[in-house]
């Protein structure tokens, strides 16, 4: 493997996608050109984010770069743990077991369901009125 390969990734959810480039480095984590600490302000969503790198016990041996559009902070969250699975396999096939029973390479299919015509919402009804 020559110096500072690098593998990059897509992963999705929701209305998320994010495209990740991991690198062997110190562990700098950058998503849409802001530090990670700053785009991701809860320690819940950061430590969703370094997931697959605490399961692989890989922290601090890779910098990723990740761009990201659509949907929201939680979807992009998920959509980012995918991309930097997905990465780390092509790093390393022999991880996939364990990234695999830590649920970390399942794309999760949960979509916003749609909003029915003459309904305020996508279960919501308007309120029954009798007379």
């Amino acid at each position: 493997m020559s110096e500072a390969t690098t593998f990059s990734a897509t992963g999705r959810r929701k209305n998320a996608v994010a495209h990740a480039w991991v690198t062997e480095g110190t562990g700098q984590i950058t998503i849409n050109k802001r530090q990670f600490e700053d785009y991701l302000p809860t320690i819940t969503l950061q430590n969703a984010v370094l997931a697959p790198f605490q399961v692989t016990n890989l922290l601090n041996k890779f910098d990723v770069r990740v761009s990201t559009k659509g949907g929201g902070i939680n979807g992009q969250v998920g959509a980012i743990r995918l991309a930097v699975a997905r990465a780390l396999i092509q790093h390393d096939p022999e991880l996939r077991p364990a990234l695999k029973e830590a649920m970390l390479l399942r794309r999760d299919p949960r979509m916003k369901e749609r909003k029915k015509a003459g309904q305020p919402g996508a279960r919501k009804r308007f309120q029954f009125s009798k007379r």
